[in-house]
Parts: C-alpha cells; sequence; structure tokens
C-alpha cells in the first residue's frame, strides 16, 4: 500500500473529469460547478461505477479506495491466503475535495469487497501476482484498479483535461494494462468453471438482490418548514415541469409522489436530480435529499409530542435528522403562543468532525431550538435539570445497516460505521460484531426506560436482524419489569408497546404492519425500517368504597382531628360560623360546643372545663374541673343565652334531647366546678380513641357559679335533680339506666 508520505509529491486535487455522457446535460449542471455551503452536495452523483459507459476515475478516487479496501478486506488464514496485503489496517483516509469523490471512492472499495476472491483467482491464474513486481502494501490499489478494469472491459480509461497525477496509481495502471489479454482469458475460464451468465451471479442472492434494487431507488426528499412551506415548494416543482401522481408506482420521469406515512416527505424517481438542482430548492436547503428510514423516527416522535415537552435524540445519526426533528416540533407548535419545545441531542458518542459538522448543519438548516449535550448518555438521569420537560427519547441505536440496499450513501450521510462494509460485502454480520451491537442497543433502551418523567421511547434500527430489533424491545421490557418488581417501583414497568401513528390502511408495497411494531420491509421502492412505540401506561386508579374509607380513616384518628378543629373559638371562625348557621335553620335548637381538654400554663395536665354554660374568671384558677368530651345539643321553645337567669315554666314538662359524636381517651365523671377556670389561647392536642356516638336525653340544667354571691344564683328547678332517666358514664362512654332505680345525675 502507497502512503502519501511516500510519493515525495505535492498532491492537488482537481476536479473529476466528465465523461462524453455527462456533457451532454452539463446545461442542466450549471448551477453544480461551485460547490453550496452545507451538507447538500454540489453536484450530482457520478453513474454508478459498474456502469459500461464510465471510463475510470481520477488518480485520487483509486487511492482512497485503495486505503479503504485495506482497512476493511477479508483476511483469510495463513494456508488459505492466495494474496498478501500489507498488514497495516489502520491506515489514514486521504482527505479529498469534494463529497462525490469521497462516495465514488467508497463505492469502489466496497464493490472489490464483494469481489475479493475472484480478483485474487484472476491475479494468481494469469500469473500476473508471481510475475510481476507489486511490492505488498500496493496490492490493495491492484485490487481495486483490477476490478475497474475488468468492469471496462480492460479498456484503458481516458482522460480529459488536467488531471492530479499520482505515480504509484500510474504505475499499478501499466502493470494491468500489460496482462489485460490474460486477465481477460482468466476471467472467461472462470465464468465457464463455475457456469456464471455474469460476473454479478457469483455474489450471494442476499447481496445480488439489494444490489438490483439499489439500481433504481427512488429519492425521498423532505420539506424544511424552517425555510418554506409545502406549499410553497409544490408550487415551484410545478412551475418546473414536475407532477405530482398518486401512487409511488406511476413514478416516472419528472414526477413527484407524497408519502403515504410522512405527510412532509416527497418522492422522486431516481434519475431528474440533476433538475431538482436546477429549481435551487436543494441548494437553499428547502428540500433535503434523505432516506425514508431516517424519516420515520422523527416523525413517530412529533406525533407523541404534546404541547409542552421536549424530546431527546440519542443514538447514530446526522445533523439532517436532527434538523428534521426540530423542524417537525416547529411547525408542529407554530400555532400556540407557548415557548417552543427544544430537541436534546447526545453526541457523545460522536468525533469532534462530527460534532463541527452536526452544529454546521442545524444552524445552516435554520434550527434554534437544538442543544447539544456533551455527557455519555448513560450518565443522565431524571434529576438533571435540563431534562425536566423531556417527555418523548428518540433512540436511533448503532445497527447493522442490513435492510438497506444501498448502505455506503446511507453510512455516508448518516455516519455509520464503515467498519461493517467486510460484512456488508458478504451478505451477513459476524457473529461477534452483532452481539456487540446488541449489547450496545440494549444499554440504551434499557437506560431511556428509567427516566421517570418520559411518557415516550421511540426505538428505530435499519437492521433485519430480529436480535436488533423485537428480541432488544423485549427484553428491556422485561428487564424493567423485574427491576421495578424488586425495588416496588411500579412506574417503571408500565411501559408497553404501542401501535405507531402511522396508518396502515395507505401503506405501500413494501410495509408489512407486524403489530404492535412497525415494520417496513426493504424492497425497489425503500430501504428497511424497524420501529418499535413504547408509551407508559397511565397509574390504574383503585376505587374504594365509601366505608373502607371511612373505617381507614377512622383506625388513623384523621377523623378525630378534624372534628377537634371545629371549635366554636376564634381560631375556628369557620367552624362558629358553620354552627351558628345549624341554630339558625332550626329555631328550637341550642347549639354549644365543648372544647378539647387543655393544660394550664405552670400546671399539671388536668382537665379543663369547657363553654358548659359556666361564666369564665380572669383570675388565676386554684382547682381545675373536669371537662366533659361532648357536645349538648338542646331543645326548647326558644333558645335563650348561655348565661340567661330566665327560665321557661314549660321546661320541667318537655324533654330535651343531646346528641353527642365527639371521642374521649380516657373514662371521665362529670362533676360540678368549683372553681373558675382559665382557658389557654393554643390549646394541646391529646391523643384521643374513637368512641361509638350516644344518645342523651336530658332536661335543660344550669350550674351555679361559685364566683357569683349567692342571691345573684340563678333558681333551680327542683325537679332537675331526679328525672326518669338517669345517666352514668362509664369506663367506654356513657350509658343509660332505665331502672325505676331514682339517682341523682351528680
Amino acid at each position: 500500500m502507497v502512503k502519501n508520505k511516500q510519493s515525495g509529491r505535492r498532491l492537488i486535487c482537481t476536479k473529476p473529469a466528465k465523461s462524453e455522457s455527462q456533457t451532454a446535460s452539463s446545461k442542466d449542471q450549471t448551477l453544480l460547478d461551485q460547490p453550496g455551503d452545507g451538507v447538500t452536495p454540489a453536484a450530482p452523483p457520478e453513474p454508478q461505477i459498474t456502469s459500461r459507459s464510465q471510463q475510470g476515475f481520477p488518480d485520487r478516487v483509486y487511492l482512497l479506495a485503495s486505503v479503504i479496501f485495506q482497512n476493511n478486506h477479508l483476511e483469510k488464514p495463513a494456508a488459505q491466503r492466495l494474496v498478501n496485503y500489507s498488514t497495516d489496517r489502520r491506515l489514514p483516509l486521504p482527505k479529498v475535495k469534494y463529497e462525490e469523490m469521497q462516495r465514488t471512492a467508497y463505492e469502489l472499495a466496497f464493490n472489490t469487497l464483494k469481489y475479493q476472491e475472484l480478483l485474487e483467482d484472476l491475479m494468481i491464474n494469469s500469473h500476473f501476482y508471481l510475475t510481476q513486481p507489486v511490492p505488498e502494501d500496493q496490492m490493495s490499489l491492484v485490487a481495486v484498479m483490477l476490478f475497474d478494469f475488468q468492469d471496462r472491459k480492460f479498456l484503458p480509461r481516458k482522460r480529459q483535461g488536467k488531471e492530479e497525477v499520482i505515480q504509484e496509481v500510474r504505475d499499478a495502471e501499466n502493470f494491468l494494462i500489460r496482462f489485460k489479454t490474460k486477465l481477460a482469458a482468466s476471467l472467461a475460464r472462470c465464468r465457464v468453471k463455475h457456469n456464471l451468465s455474469s460476473i454479478e451471479s457469483i455474489l450471494p442472492e442476499s447481496v445480488r438482490t439489494k444490489q438490483k434494487m439499489s439500481a433504481n431507488l427512488p429519492l425521498y426528499a423532505w420539506v424544511n418548514t424552517l425555510k418554506c412551506s409545502r406549499d410553497e415548494v409544490q408550487r415551484v416543482l410545478r412551475n418546473a415541469g414536475f407532477s405530482q401522481v398518486k401512487s409511488i408506482g406511476q413514478l416516472e420521469g419528472q414526477a413527484f409522489f407524497q408519502d403515504p406515512h410522512c405527510g412532509d416527505t416527497l418522492v422522486f424517481p431516481a434519475q431528474p436530480k440533476a433538475q431538482l438542482y436546477s429549481t435551487k430548492l436543494l441548494r437553499d436547503h428547502k428540500l433535503i435529499l434523505q432516506d425514508k428510514s431516517c424519516s420515520l423516527g422523527p416523525n413517530a416522535a412529533c406525533a407523541l409530542l404534546q404541547e409542552e415537552g421536549d424530546i431527546l435524540m440519542v443514538g447514530c445519526f446526522s445533523g439532517l435528522t436532527v434538523s428534521h426533528m426540530a423542524s417537525l416540533i416547529v411547525e408542529k407548535h407554530k400555532s400556540t403562543n407557548s415557548n417552543q419545545p427544544t430537541v436534546y441531542v447526545c453526541v457523545s458518542n460522536c468525533t469532534d468532525a462530527q460534532r463541527e459538522e452536526l452544529q454546521h448543519t442545524i444552524s445552516t438548516m435554520g434550527c434554534d431550538n437544538v442543544k447539544l449535550i456533551q455527557e455519555v448518555f448513560q450518565s443522565l438521569d431524571g434529576g438533571d435539570k435540563r431534562l425536566q420537560k423531556v417527555r418523548v427519547i428518540l433512540l436511533i441505536p448503532r445497527c447493522s445497516v442490513s435492510a438497506v440496499s444501498n448502505p455506503v450513501d446511507f453510512m455516508l450521510q448518516e455516519n455509520g460505521d464503515m467498519g461493517l462494509l467486510q460484512d456488508l460485502s458478504r451478505g451477513f454480520i459476524a457473529q461477534s460484531k452483532l452481539e456487540s451491537l446488541v449489547a450496545q442497543q440494549r444499554k440504551d433502551i434499557d437506560h431511556a426506560l428509567k427516566f421517570h418523567m418520559v411518557l415516550a421511547v421511540v426505538y428505530s434500527t435499519c437492521s433485519s436482524y430480529p436480535e436488533e430489533n423485537v428480541n432488544v424491545v423485549n427484553m428491556a421490557l422485561q428487564t424493567a419489569k423485574a427491576c421495578s418488581d424488586q425495588k416496588g417501583e411500579p412506574k417503571q414497568s408500565n411501559f408497553r408497546p404501542s401501535p405507531s401513528p402511522f396508518s396502515s390502511s395507505d401503506r405501500g408495497e413494501a410495509t408489512v404492519e407486524a403489530q404492535p411494531f412497525f415494520v417496513l420491509e426493504p424492497s425497489k421502492h425503500s430501504n428497511g425500517c424497524f420501529l418499535a412505540v413504547l408509551k407508559r401506561e397511565p397509574e390504574p386508579v383503585i376505587q374504594e368504597a365509601a366505608e373502607e374509607v371511612i373505617a381507614r380513616a377512622n383506625a388513623k384518628g384523621i377523623l378525630d382531628r378534624i372534628g377537634s378543629n371545629q371549635l366554636p373559638s376564634k381560631e375556628h371562625g369557620g367552624s362558629a360560623s358553620r354552627m351558628k348557621k345549624t341554630a339558625q335553620s332550626h329555631p328550637n335548637v341550642s347549639v354549644r360546643v365543648q372544647s378539647k381538654q387543655q393544660p394550664i400554663k405552670g400546671g399539671t395536665n388536668a382537665p379543663v372545663c369547657g363553654d358548659l354554660g359556666f361564666q369564665r374568671s380572669k383570675e388565676k384558677p386554684k382547682a381545675f374541673c373536669l371537662r366533659p368530651a361532648f357536645s349538648f345539643i338542646s331543645y326548647s321553645k326558644k333558645a335563650g343565652p348561655p348565661f340567661s337567669n330566665k327560665t321557661d315554666k314549660n321546661t320541667s314538662t318537655k324533654n330535651s334531647t343531646s346528641i353527642s359524636n365527639s371521642s374521649s381517651s380516657t373514662s371521665s365523671t362529670l362533676d360540678p366546678p368549683s372553681s373558675p377556670v382559665a382557658q389557654t389561647d393554643h390549646p394541646r392536642r391529646a391523643r384521643q380513641e374513637v368512641l361509638k356516638p350516644v344518645v342523651l336525653v336530658l332536661p335543660r340544667i344550669h350550674f351555679p357559679d361559685p364566683c357569683l354571691p349567692q342571691h345573684s344564683q340563678p333558681r333551680t328547678n327542683p325537679s332537675f335533680n331526679r328525672c326518669k332517666t338517669s345517666t352514668q358514664f362509664t369506663s367506654r362512654g356513657l350509658a343509660s339506666d332505665t331502672s325505676d332505680k331514682r339517682r341523682p345525675l351528680f
């Protein structure tokens, strides 16, 4: 292999020469002579390298392709090795001026990887490898040039204009030209030996199928609503001669079709790419060329986003995917006056060059609602202040790209892993690489399900392996449920697969709806894609009967504390007003509420007499009286003030009813007060026990106040001292004694 430092010359990149077939359409490409800024290519792509009309490539393309082949070729065991290449597989890639040259070099290296065994057989059977003095570090260059040489039917390439000259490339080309007859004969014998109708027949069936599908794969482009509207784009296309068709099968010539799954995506045939550039829509970044498999994830995430909430993007994607996500949510929330949602992008897996390119892309697209996060995704959690409003996570992990028909274009645009080119050229992924990819995917999705504020997780891959799709999702859900059961956190286990927001009735030929996941099978119309939407189900609402709620409240003492707060005092004015309204609604009812026991400052926790008709004294009490823990409701003809000296004549003949719903922690007996009692401003709550309500039938009574003179004591009715039904206090509450034996009440 020839390194740049060995040439000893200053290499100057020049623009690749155009073939005769390209010169005819130079008028349509006048806008492409100057490279455009941003990520949109400044020129349409070169024809396929397998085309017989291609007349070779510049020397720089061959040199870059040889380095790519050297770093990714299949290394055989020593006993089976026919051709020795350089042992260095970490060669730096030469820089190229144009992106199209880079894409062409990767395509040339990828095709050389497909036919590596055939090319080595040609070099051995024609005695080229044994007779030509080619060093081992140049064998990769010979391999890529031999593939292009046989693809041109062993005709010399034609050069036009001034081109960059690399001597090592010219030397390898001269070696091949001198052996072109023997190489052609060796290829003919190989085809006869293996009964091959064409050279493509030697490839595996899966590789041949993808190669045919990628030849006429349509172009997908989404409308950048940050620059213009969809109606404006369609109007420009119609003015340029494009016509809109109703099905993807009608795409021919200058026509476009609106994608049924992504409303902002238009589909074009593969041929009129130069005409699209002539409309300036691509150059002005109003129409962005990107594969459909990259647009399904952002559309699904945008459909799940609520009015208020942000999006977190994690995985392997390009600046175009981030810009698409930003434009979708801006268009969705354009009518609302609230702040636009923010798109947070985790770029910990990107290199410095990729971060700069991503930042340049989103600024070129006009996105101002994107913020980059440098931390590793596994180090982030729900406590991060930046992620408090994140409601949807879009997870696009690095995958095998096994469902993509044109992997080179896809990985160049989406920053894919070029180390998979060797496996993709053989039609399957090595088990070790697949396990490594699955392990990283498991880590990402497991961590995404741990965010407590996230309502949905969108998982998207471009793989056809169940290990990367269905198996990863199911195992992640099982792991989340198991962890929640152990830790007692049910919020992490209620993620469930949900149908995708894409309608299955309007899907194209290549779409298959595998419930509950969305699968887009690779076909001649699109690449493949797998999409899983995991939504968090709401917490189940447990409905309890009223009796259960009351019983649980009684067990905790809640009702008792509520009843103690409803006191007719200054601190409880609302409760007093309610009691007053009760008395007004029943004019024959006199309501008096007994307050709780209060400890006196400087004294013991003895019970204090409450508002039972006693007149309070401002003097410091010398003794304490027991306060009953129930309320009295007295019925009379006319409710009078509690300290009135007047009594009704018929009071002794009519019975009064009292209802008590209060409770007391200990049993107490009611005695007449012996001395005035002071009341504290802030009562202290004592521990209470819930007792059953007791109905008391008592006459209206007045207690003598020892603080007043004897002559001012109210007259008492002798009949008050005895009654037919006497009441006594028990250890569990109040009990009525209905026996004939009459005893005094106190």
